[in-house]
Order: C-alpha cells, then sequence, then structure tokens
C-alpha cells in the first residue's frame, strides 16, 4: 500500500510536466487539490468521534484547520504567478472511494469512514508520512522515501529557478486573515513563495531530524501517531550526547483514551442515491451537499479577486459540522447511520 501512495503522489508525467511557469500552474492548482482531498475523509472521521473522544477530536481539528491554511496558501503562490485558483466545479472534489490526485492508477484508496485506529494508521498516517519517518519508540513504520513533500520540494525548485519575474500576480488577489494562530500570509515573491512551501511541508511531515514544525508543534504525522499509540509523543529528559535523532522522543507521555463505543456507526462512501428520496437522511444530505458546495464557490470567488469573502466562507464551513451530526444520529439499517456524502450539488432540492 504504501508503495502505490508513493507513485500515487508523485506521477512522473506530472513531474515532468512541471518544468515553467505553466507546468507550475498545473502543479499548484494539483497542490490545492491535493490540500483539499484530505479534508473529507479527515472531517468525516471527525463528525464521528461525538463527545467521549475529546483529546482526539482536538488533535484532529488541529490537523483540519493546518490542512485548510495550506490549501489557502497553495492558493496565494498560485495568484502570485499569475494563475486562478478553479474551486468550483464538480470534478475538485474527490470520489470516494477513490485516489487522490496524481493522475494515476494505482495507490491508496481514500475512503469516507467513521473513525478507527486503523483508518488512522491505515489512510491518515500513510497520508502524511515523512520522506524519512522517525521511527520513534514504540512507533512501527515502513520505509517511505517518496511523499506529498517531494511533490512540493519539486515546486519549490522550480520556483527557485525561475525567479521573481514569474510573480505576475496582483497583490489585491492575496488573501490573508483567518482563524487565530492560523494566520494566511500573502505571498508576493521567491521567499515569501519558499516560505509558504516551508511550512506547508514542517506542519504535515516534520524535519528530518525532528517531529516539529517551525511554530513547535508536532506534525501531522506524528500527532496522528499519537492518536494511534494513544499517548503523547514527549521529549526524553537529558538525552546524552550523540543520541540519534529517532531516540530523543518517546510515545510515552499523558494517554490519549479512545472510546470505540463512542464512535457514531456513520455508513462507509455514502451517496445521496443511499438515501431515499423521502427520507430525513437525504434531506439533511441534500442540505449538507448544498453548503459545502457553497463553501467552494466562496472561496472560489475568496481566491479569485475577492479576498473579503473569506469571513463568510468560514462561516459557511462551521455550519458543515452540524448538518454532519445531524445526520450521524440517523439510522440507516440495523447497523449503521447516515453519513454526509460530500457531493457537488449547486442547486438544493
Amino acid at each position: 500500500m504504501l508503495e502505490q501512495t508513493q507513485k500515487l503522489l508523485l506521477d512522473p508525467k506530472l513531474i515532468s510536466e512541471m518544468d515553467g511557469p505553466n507546468g507550475l500552474h498545473c502543479a499548484l492548482q494539483r497542490a490545492i487539490e491535493l490540500e483539499h482531498a484530505t479534508l473529507p475523509t479527515y472531517l468525516y472521521s471527525y463528525y464521528s468521534l461525538g463527545t467521549s473522544n475529546p483529546a482526539i477530536q482536538r488533535l484532529m481539528l488541529s490537523i483540519i484547520l493546518e490542512e485548510m491554511l495550506h490549501f489557502a496558501l497553495a492558493c496565494n503562490i498560485l495568484n502570485a504567478i499569475g494563475g486562478s485558483p478553479a474551486i468550483d466545479k464538480p470534478d475538485f472534489i474527490p470520489r470516494f472511494p477513490g485516489k487522490l490526485p496524481g493522475g494515476v492508477e494505482s495507490g491508496l484508496t481514500v475512503h469516507l469512514k467513521r473513525f478507527s485506529l486503523d483508518h488512522v494508521f491505515d489512510t491518515f498516517m500513510v497520508i502524511e508520512a515523512p520522506d524519512e519517518p522517525l521511527s520513534f519508540p514504540l512507533l512501527a513504520v515502513a520505509d517511505r522515501p517518496v511523499t506529498i513533500a517531494d511533490f512540493y520540494t519539486k515546486i519549490a525548485k522550480e520556483i527557485e529557478a525561475a525567479g521573481p519575474s514569474i510573480f505576475t500576480g496582483s497583490p489585491t488577489r492575496q488573501v490573508t486573515g483567518g482563524f487565530p494562530a492560523l494566520e494566511i500570509f500573502p505571498v508576493t515573491g521567491v521567499e515569501s513563495a519558499l516560505r509558504a512551501i516551508t511550512l506547508i511541508k514542517e506542519q504535515g511531515e516534520g524535519t528530518t531530524t525532528s517531529p516539529l514544525d517551525e511554530q513547535g508543534q508536532f506534525a501531522h504525522y506524528y500527532r496522528f501517531a499519537e492518536i494511534w499509540h494513544g499517548y503523547r509523543l514527549r521529549p526524553v529528559l537529558d538525552p546524552p550526547p550523540g543520541t540519534p535523532d529517532d531516540q530523543k522522543y518517546r510515545y510515552d507521555g499523558a494517554p490519549i483514551p479512545f472510546d470505540a463505543a463512542g464512535v457514531s456507526p456513520a455508513v462507509s462512501n455514502p451517496n445521496s442515491k443511499l438515501y431515499c428520496a423521502t427520507s430525513q437522511a437525504r434531506y439533511l444530505n441534500n442540505s449538507f451537499n448544498y453548503t459545502y458546495t457553497s463553501l467552494l464557490k466562496a472561496l472560489h470567488l475568496t481566491f479569485n479577486g475577492q479576498p473579503s469573502r473569506l469571513n463568510s466562507a468560514i462561516a459557511v464551513m462551521h455550519s458543515l459540522r452540524e448538518l454532519a451530526l445531524e445526520m450521524m444520529r440517523i439510522p440507516v439499517d440495523a447497523h449503521h447511520t447516515a453519513g454526509p456524502s460530500f457531493e457537488y450539488q449547486p442547486v438544493n432540492p
């Protein structure tokens, strides 16, 4: 599975087409799609956690918010080099089950599934896997020589090679603001573009010598690993000189309890046709998808010349959770409840 994911994320055809400004436009559009593609699967599991797993909820939400920041920064980079993010279109939304954006047949299959520790390990940690994961005690991992970070590294190298001349986009299209402590900053040239790419890489994967990002927080991969192990990752006190990097932290901090009984038994990979046309589940799913599509439309306008719309887009995003939680209380069979299908729906029937 891991080797397939590596091939998916770094399709050689995609890499070969990245050279030059036009190639960078395509690559950054793909990066925007990739950052967004993680959100439905993360959100679906997050929505299903219920109220008895607060520690896991907090960790999941912190990752989700940073993925939204990465999405915004990728949009800012594309705007800065004269491109236009394409967000309001049906094929912007990934299909579930399906592949992350990458353009090849094989690879990781991503699902909309209720939260489980297996799902964290089999999907979330694979998505966020570093180039060289630090194998701290108690964590079992496999080699992952090619990751999303390599994709961004290639983008960074192309930006450096092209130099300041490609930054022809209007500064008025840059979006700033966002959530507290997660400020979206403008991209105006090579330096700020590279800063954005470094932040995206380090928040997702850490560095080759540390699980921390530049803000001193554990990268997404290690936060998911904390959930999987059930313990916080913490530094080893006073490690002796010469201690290997992968021996400087251990998963033996505060417990992260998981109450499996508190997770909503939401159906996997739902679509609108799953629910009877006259049912409450179908009504709520239509409302969720219409709201979700409205969010994409608001984000499209935000990153295509109307940055003042960001706050309204965030307000729309918050309303999705309540709709999802209401759905996950509705039985669809003897063993499962409903769940939102994350489909493009510009009209609410």
